[in-house]
């Protein structure tokens, strides 16, 4: 089963564009199948396999020379990062567009490797876990999407959830946490794992866990890097007319599948999701990676944050989009009421001319309702098509 993506029209106009572009993210997203989906006919190449590596890396210009003037897809190119000096000298030779595709999971050595190397011949893509949109066909209710998830194998193949989950945390724990930076301690850094599951939707506070893990808050903070480098983890920064508080204040901390936090944190099933003490962190959650998903999937930078008053006072999200800051709440209820609108009011006083004159509840609801201030609540499947309208 092939889900069209979302990545699709940004992918073939990079194409268009540039004579390299990158696919990055997640493990298990979907890169490789997507590229070979939009690109049928070019010719694949692998770095998972240790043959095409070590040619690769032993006749880098025999390797090339394969594929001379063809457009040419180059999977897990991080294992071979001496390779790209001679893709650009190749680029600088003959700069065709659409011609050199390469894709690859590791964010911290590979974009090192293609900003010292492909700047400003290379378009960077992400491609994240699908979005609300993608999933339609697959035609699950809530629970259940919470549940199994938006990566691709479990979402289509339910049945395989959690022997999945389990094998991804175990890989990317013993394997790729270790190629990304060596760190010594694997059980500590699954303690914090945890940690930041059970903290899904709340800022990240460094000093608390660091208590908890028993190592240093710097440390705390270089793996949090960690997690967002393998796009597992979203940090939303707050949000402040000064811009400067926004980089030195406590962030918010989301993991970036709902089914890793449900799996992390022991949820029993599909229908104990929602009406657990954790459902609406969960859903929260499903709702910032939408936004921060649509924004990738436009090749654009996500420029989300949140909002907190003096007194207390959240607004859940808030979407930077068209020149206009578009405050966003979540709530798990069935029944939006009035009252559910005084935060984004409170948040469109505080923004002045920069706020959008509409705040949105996404909710649990079955059609789009009207709230007073010009708020309306939305039914969270009905959100996908609002960013894509506001974001696109």
């Amino acid at each position: 089963m092939y889900l069209a993506r979302d990545l699709t029209k940004t992918f073939e106009l990079a194409l268009r564009q540039f004579p390299a572009v990158l696919v990055t993210g997640p493990r298990q997203s979907g890169k490789s199948t997507f590229v070979q989906k939009v690109l049928p006919k070019a010719p694949y190449v692998t770095f998972d396999d240790p043959l095409n590596r070590d040619f690769a890396l032993q006749d880098p210009n025999g390797f090339l020379d394969q594929f001379s003037g063809k457009p040419i897809i180059l999977d897990e190119i991080q294992y071979v990062p001496s390779l790209l000096q001679y893709v650009k000298i190749r680029v600088d030779k003959d700069r065709k567009a659409g011609t050199w595709i390469l894709t690859g999971s590791q964010q911290f050595a590979l974009m090192k490797g293609i900003t010292e190397t492909l700047a400003g011949r290379i378009a960077i893509l992400e491609l994240a876990p699908f979005s609300l949109k993608e999933t339609d066909q697959l035609k699950k209710g809530l629970d259940d999407l919470l549940w199994s998830g938006l990566f691709p194998e479990p979402a289509c193949f339910p049945e395989k959830r959690d022997l999945w989950l389990k094998s991804y945390m175990q890989t990317y724990v013993e394997r790729d946490v270790r190629q990304i930076e060596n760190i010594k301690d694997l059980r500590a850094f699954e303690i914090f794992i945890n940690l930041c599951a059970a903290n899904h939707s709340h800022e990240f506070h460094p000093a608390d866990l660091a208590r908890e893990c028993g190592v240093s808050q710097p440390t705390i903070k270089s793996w949090a890097k960690i997690l967002e480098a393998s796009y597992l983890a979203i940090m939303v920064p707050p949000f402040f007319k000064n811009f400067g508080k926004r980089i030195i204040k406590t962030p918010k901390f989301y993991l970036t599948d709902p089914s890793l936090v449900c799996f992390l944190t022991r949820q029993p099933a599909p229908e104990s999701v929602l009406r657990g003490n954790m459902g609406g962190a969960i859903f929260e959650g499903l709702i910032v990676s939408e936004a921060w998903k649509t924004f990738l999937n436009f090749g654009k930078k996500p420029a989300l944050f949140f909002w907190r008053s003096q007194g207390g006072l959240e607004v859940d999200m808030i979407i930077q989009a068209r020149n206009k800051l578009w405050p966003i709440e979540t709530k798990l209820t069935s029944t939006p009421l009035a009252h559910h609108a005084q935060h984004l009011e409170l948040f469109k006083e505080m923004a002045g001319n920069e706020a959008s004159g509409k705040g949105l509840i996404v909710c649990n609801v079955e059609e789009r309702k009207n709230l007073p201030g010009s708020n309306v609540a939305l039914p969270w499947f009905a959100f996908p098509d609002w960013l894509s309208e506001h974001i696109g």
